[in-house]
């Protein structure tokens, strides 16, 4: 086992911490033996194994939350430890404006963690000098030498505008550092069927309701462990979506099937605050958990796609789209600030495009 007096949440958690070896500051990485972890550290970064710390270490210089990201989706991510060391680099204002707009801790650390970077890249300049075109230089040479992701430049884009605009207040003269081109790729979906079947499979009364609520409400899966108790209100068929993504609150509509499982299910368990509570009352059921739920009913339902939690939220969209719900009820339901994120659901669903005819069938006719 690949863990030294660390305790992970699960057999399926990455720990990153701060530590030393051998007198130079290094990012530990704790998991528990896993060979498809080994491969990606050995092919795509630079760690190490360290036999007497029993764990991996990769220098904090060649440290990058890319290498986070490589893991995320697959397993759980843990970096609350990690610390990212502002005191010296970041600019005054920098970090407290940060946290005066109350940005999440993930996103804080890797805000200061690339501004840190832009920073050492320009050591020598005043921050206030440095041009449009520069910045841009800057971008394409990372794009260039170390291959980084859309993902990425796009956050370390937003960590050099966050800078300009919201500390320095200086909106026109940053506001249009070159994007990256989105990938155009269309959202995954289940069939009604498939959510039907991975319902029926799943006995566990618990993730039961949880599979049911994702999907019938369209949530994210952070959406999910934050509900609360009092956020189900069985008299108006409403379900309080609170704090979602950019801090907004949303109604979503509360299925009749589900309130009928959330009663069985509260009379079971007894939960006291969250809706979905671990073995500790109280605390929040884990985001890992709620992945391997939906794993597993997909796997018991005989399900050959790769299924994770925010497929029954795509799923959710596209439904409604296909029964004929007004695309701007769907953009309420799912807490999108532009209609534009919504209309990529109009790519999937099988409306307009099953009315025709395919020339295949009409030959064979």
């Amino acid at each position: 086992m690949y863990v030294n007096l660390i305790i992970l949440s699960t057999t399926n958690t990455i720990l990153f911490k701060n530590g030393q070896n051998l007198g130079n500051r290094v990012i530990h990485i704790y998991f528990h033996y896993n060979e498809g972890i080994i491969k990606i550290l050995k092919s795509r970064t630079s760690a190490i194994w360290s036999k007497i710390q029993r764990c991996w270490n990769i220098s904090e210089d060649d440290f990058d939350f890319s290498i986070v990201k490589i893991f995320k989706g697959k397993y759980n991510v843990d970096i609350s430890e990690l610390e990212v060391k502002t005191s010296v680099l970041l600019p005054k204002g920098y970090l407290e404006k940060l946290q005066q707009k109350q940005y999440s801790d993930n996103t804080i650390k890797i805000y200061c963690h690339y501004f840190e970077k832009f920073m050492i890249a320009f050591s020598g300049h005043q921050l206030e000098e440095i041009n449009h075109d520069e910045i841009n230089a800057y971008i394409l040479k990372l794009i260039q030498d170390k291959n980084i992701s859309r993902s990425q430049q796009n956050q370390r884009i937003n960590a050099i505008k966050f800078y300009y605009e919201k500390v320095l207040n200086d909106k026109k003269a940053y506001f249009d550092i070159d994007r990256p081109r989105k990938d155009k790729k269309l959202p995954n979906v289940l069939s009604k069927e498939e959510i039907g079947s991975m319902l029926k499979v799943t006995t566990n009364l618990k993730h039961k309701c949880i599979i049911a609520l994702i999907y019938s409400c369209g949530l994210r899966r952070s959406e999910a462990i934050n509900m609360k108790l009092e956020d189900i209100d069985s008299k108006r068929m409403m379900v309080k979506i609170k704090d979602a993504k950019g801090n907004k609150d949303r109604y979503g509509q509360l299925s009749i099937y589900l309130l009928k499982m959330l009663r069985v299910y509260y009379k079971e368990y007894r939960p006291t605050i969250y809706l979905f509570e671990g073995q500790n009352k109280q605390h929040q059921y884990s985001g890992e958990s709620i992945t391997q739920v939906i794993k597993q009913a997909a796997k018991k339902a005989g399900i050959k796609k790769r299924v994770y939690p925010h497929i029954l939220r795509h799923s959710f969209a596209t439904h409604h789209l296909e029964q004929g719900t007004d695309l701007r009820y769907i953009q309420e339901l799912l807490g999108h600030s532009s209609i534009k994120t919504t209309e990529i659901y109009t790519h999937v669903a099988q409306t307009s495009i099953n009315k025709l005819k395919n020339p295949m069938d009409e030959i064979f006719e």
